[in-house]
């Protein structure tokens, strides 16, 4: 959603005809507009209107019926796009895009795209992908070149379509998550054409059979927490985790392996930038990742060796594929192609609905925006929710005005999916990472304390009492006391621990996977019980 003032501009010049896909609307309520009757004639006129414009249809609020632009109040606005997004659901369309342009008394107008059809379908078809590597392994750009088709110039070209942040276009470093997206129909590949553009990102979600989004993690130490946020917090289904070939594996190659593994999160391994080096080099650094896997307990699998069929039957928590890429010559990402458009979805979710919150914005018109990854179960709009804890351990009540995915509109969405959900009922400063969205008559107990068993990777001395690192769970980064049975951990040891957060409580679960760190990662833990 934006400003857009040519569309708003075409939109109110071409205005309202008789048989035209422009419909004008001062604004929506629901105790009017969706009463018997009055509803069922509004559908059929967005169906009319959809009809007429092949399939797309222009909703413009906050105009008078010549057009005059009027402005309506944003609270005014927002429960028109709600109103409006019901109708189109009962229509059998959806709401694409939205853009908005304010009036000088502090009102709003603004032009909605709805469209025919293009619901998602199921989560088997929406696999997540968590990316990890050192900084400048080539991860960005290989994502940036499968999603596009592309290749690379060589100096890192299409990494700049998954940059979110102008400092890191700037610096060619990536410093917080940032999601790509393609996929796959009947014929093959779907790519983005210009993954800068929003369109053409809800182009490839609104058509493909199977979809791909990718969470491409941080790979410059300094953000090194960022990564396990995008590892741990996401409801991913598998790890990509790259490795240059002029580099090979680094302290920082080892850290991301150790968190993937540790979750048992299925993982391929791509050997990228061998374009760079000689066969013999090449041989070298893949005996290198091989070892790495080997002295982690896994067993390597080379894909060029034994088929895209055999990874896709073969990967596991055990088995890990290694393909050689490179984003420059475009070697080896036809079998990433195969890999993805096969692979089965892992992550199944529970009946009821959970999304942890990983980022928050706000959205003129629309509001407080909660992003995350669904974990279980499924949200539509208008469902009631809870949302918290707060730092006192209480929920409080939202409603959902909207949900997007991959900025492509939709009125329903499934575990697996990464999406923003405006929210009614609160300020977007009221809102933080870590905090979790529940169905509105769910019990929720938060904590300051539970019990876990912990596995101590990588720490120079012994773990004693009162061990103050900090927990990454979930989307959760929280600093913690932990208090081992039996007083101590020596580096190398398993054991059960209290874990207890030092400023608020938080909503945890038995079986939930964790990982601590205190300048670098110390070690991984499960949740064995909530008290």
């Amino acid at each position: 959603m934006g400003l857009d003032q040519p569309l708003l501009d075409r939109a109110i010049e071409h205005g309202e005809e008789e048989g035209g896909n422009v419909e004008f609307k001062e604004r929506l309520a629901r105790d009017i507009h969706l009463a018997d009757g009055r509803m069922e004639s509004l559908v059929a006129q967005l169906r009319h209107r959809v009809l007429s414009g092949d399939g797309e249809a222009l909703y413009v609020v906050g105009v008078t019926d010549d057009g005059g632009v009027a402005g309506i109040e944003p609270d005014a606005f927002s429960e028109s796009l709600d109103v409006l997004s019901l109708l189109a659901e009962e229509a059998n369309a959806h709401i694409d895009d939205v853009v908005t342009r304010g009036t000088d008394d502090g009102g709003l107008v603004g032009v909605a795209t709805v469209r025919d059809g293009g619901q998602l379908d199921g989560g088997d078809d929406h696999i997540i992908v968590g990316t990890a590597g050192h900084v400048d392994h080539g991860k960005s750009t290989l994502v940036g070149s499968l999603v596009t088709g592309r290749p690379d110039d060589g100096d890192g070209d299409t990494r700049s379509f998954l940059d979110v942040q102008p400092h890191e276009v700037e610096r060619g470093l990536s410093a917080d998550l940032s999601y790509a997206v393609y996929g796959f129909d009947a014929e093959g590949p779907l790519r983005v054409d210009n993954p800068s553009r929003k369109s053409a990102r809800a182009a490839v979600v609104e058509s493909a059979d199977r979809i791909v989004s990718f969470v491409d993690t941080v790979g410059h130490e300094p953000w090194l927490r960022t990564t396990i946020r995008g590892l741990v917090g996401q409801k991913i289904d598998y790890g990509l985790l790259t490795v240059a070939a002029d580099d090979g594996p680094t302290k920082t190659t080892r850290e991301h392996l150790g968190v993937l593994l540790a979750t048992d999160l299925p993982t391929i391994v791509a050997v990228t930038k061998t374009d760079l080096v000689s066969d013999e080099r090449l041989l070298e650094v893949e005996r290198e990742v091989e070892k790495l896997l080997r002295d982690a307990g896994r067993s390597p699998l080379l894909v060029d060796r034994y088929g895209v069929a055999a990874a896709v039957d073969e990967i596991s928590d055990t088995v890990v594929p290694l393909v050689r890429t490179s984003a420059v010559t475009m070697d080896g990402l036809d079998t990433l192609d195969r890999l993805f458009e096969h692979l089965p979805k892992t992550n199944g979710g529970g009946e009821d609905f959970r999304m942890y919150v990983d980022r928050t914005y706000s959205v003129t018109g629309v509001g407080a925006v909660a992003s995350g990854t669904v974990k279980s179960g499924t949200v539509e709009a208008g469902d009631e929710l809870l949302l918290g804890p707060l730092a006192d351990g209480s929920f409080t009540e939202v409603e959902v005005r909207s949900i997007e995915m991959h900025y492509h509109r939709v009125d329903r969405a499934e575990a697996g999916r990464i999406v923003g959900i405006a929210l009614k009922g609160v300020q977007e400063a009221d809102i933080e990472r870590g905090m979790v969205l529940l169905p509105r008559d769910a019990d929720p107990a938060p904590v300051r304390e539970f019990e876990a068993d912990v596995m101590v990777l990588n720490h120079p001395t012994r773990i004693d009492a009162g061990y103050e690192p900090v927990v990454h769970l979930e989307t959760v980064s929280e600093a913690v006391q932990i208090q081992p049975d039996g007083g101590q951990l020596l580096p190398g040891d398993s054991g059960s621990a209290r874990v207890r957060f030092k400023f608020r409580p938080y909503l945890v679960e038995e079986g939930q996977r964790f990982v601590f760190r205190e300048g670098s990662s110390k070690g991984v833990g499960t949740v064995t019980s909530v008290r």
